[in-house]
């Protein structure tokens, strides 16, 4: 497999693991220094968001990445995709769309997100 059909297979296999809750799974693509911008701006960092995981009463009915263009820089991978998911996130259902920008980088053996920005768009 070449390093930008590896990202891409990241990229799914993330979408599976948060349909299924995997939180293994989200931990090992999430690198120890991953951050994601929220909306407004808000950091969380890889211990945040498996908390909130953790913590949260969320029921995945889609989750999945499309659109994706992968640009490799060495050991680096910028992603732009779009993500599309519905569920029910503490009991408030949600249909949601976004474009995003993600970092990868090949470390440990693996390709690893180590920066996550997403912004919502319509659904078509």
């Amino acid at each position: 497999m070449n390093a930008k059909d590896g990202v891409i297979t990241a990229e799914q296999q993330m979408a599976q693991a948060h349909l299924e809750m995997n939180l293994e799974v989200i931990a090992r693509f999430l690198h120890d220094d991953y951050v994601v911008v929220q909306p407004g701006g808000r950091l969380e960092t890889k211990a945040d968001v498996l908390h909130a995981y953790q913590h949260e009463i969320r029921e995945w009915y889609t989750a999945e990445v499309d659109q994706v263009d992968v640009r490799l820089y060495g050991e680096t991978a910028v992603v732009i995709g779009r993500w599309r998911a519905t569920g029910q996130n503490n009991g408030v259902h949600f249909d949601y769309a976004a474009r995003f920008l993600s970092v990868w980088v090949w470390s440990d053996d693996r390709w690893q997100n180590v920066a996550y920005q997403a912004t919502e768009i319509n659904q078509s």
